[in-house]
């Protein structure tokens, strides 16, 4: 489907007054006809009084950022794009099937709590013309979707909560209303898909062994330290899913990112005992070197002579005194060692 704009003139405001000054000209036709008698010019009056507002179905009024897809017993006729008062064909008919779709998204939505209220009112003002034509309108204004937030399993099998945000728009309207069944479900659901696509390739945190990137090499991508690399590749799974239905992708962006609740303390805890890890291994490289010179000095300067046995018990008391959580308490020894 190839989308067309419609650019003829905007008309509306013209038929309008139009339209205003026929049933001012119908209400003189009657009262003239009838008290004159004159049949043809009574029955004209009322003829106008009678289908004059049918002319009134082709207002349709534009705002900066809308459009507004017609189609004329059942054919696609054209877009209107450009904010303004048109006229068109009273018999056309604005075509939005995601006009009632409610999102987590901005502009257009607030969760879906109102749906059932602004159901209720489009049944109950049927009639209502306005009503009816701004729920047909298609925002072309960027908006941002938030889906609710995935718990997925990452390359390594951890489950893990993430939860992404999209900047989108539409830059088709006929892709958008006829390729798919409802534009706006069609994207939540890829958005969905391709996150789970990309987040099953990727560990939490670097891990060894792990091709992120399919070249059959080992790298440190993950999605807490990549997370712009992920973002970037869960917005271009999308656009390519989302082509065809007329809606450009402009960023994407991880906004929540976690363990599941069920395995997060575990996890913290092996965050911590790594911390630890590397921290003792880097006080014990300090302390052996510290021991290390200490005993260098000692032969350098010729303090004391020392035997293999009475380092190997200076080097224990050093490394005891360095390595450990607590302040060291001396004890002074008196006598000899033998």
């Amino acid at each position: 489907m190839t989308e067309k704009v419609l650019s003829g003139k905007k008309n509306g405001m013209a038929v309008l007054l139009l339209t205003i000054l026929g049933y001012l000209a119908a209400i003189v036709f009657l009262i003239f006809g009838g008290s004159r008698g004159i049949i043809p010019l009574f029955v004209l009056g009322l003829i106008w009084i009678c289908l004059g507002w049918i002319l009134l179905l082709g207002l349709k009024v534009l705002k900066p950022k809308e459009a507004l897809v017609l189609t004329l017993f059942g054919k696609y006729i054209g877009t209107l794009k450009e904010e303004g008062f048109y006229f068109v064909n009273p018999f056309c008919t604005a075509v939005n099937p995601a006009a009632k779709t409610k999102l987590s998204q901005s502009g257009d939505v607030d969760g879906g709590h109102s749906n059932a209220l602004l159901s209720a009112a489009l049944t109950k003002n049927a009639g209502d013309a306005n009503i009816e034509l701004t729920s047909k309108k298609i925002s072309l204004k960027a908006m941002t979707l938030s889906n609710s937030r995935q718990k997925i399993n990452d390359c390594l099998g951890n489950p893990i909560e993430i939860g992404i945000a999209v900047i989108w728009r539409v830059t088709d309207t006929a892709k958008a209303v006829f390729n798919v069944d409802n534009y706006k479900e069609y994207l939540s659901l890829q958005c969905d898909s391709a996150v789970r696509n990309i987040v099953r390739i990727y560990p939490y945190d670097v891990a060894p062994g792990v091709d992120t990137t399919g070249d059959g090499v080992e790298d440190d991508g993950s999605l807490r330290g990549s997370s712009e690399l992920v973002a970037s590749r869960i917005r271009d799974e999308i656009q390519i899913k989302v082509a065809e239905a007329g809606i450009e992708i402009l960023e994407a962006r991880i906004t929540y990112l976690a363990y599941a609740p069920e395995i997060a303390a575990v996890m913290l805890q092996r965050q911590q005992a790594s911390a630890i890890i590397d921290a003792r291994k880097m006080i014990v490289d300090g302390a052996v070197g510290m021991v290390e010179m200490a005993l260098e000095k000692l032969n350098e300067n010729n303090i004391v002579q020392l035997d293999e046995e009475r380092k190997a018990a200076m080097v224990s008391n050093l490394l005891v005194v360095l390595c450990g959580n607590k302040d060291a308490q001396p004890i002074v020894n008196s006598g000899s060692l033998y």
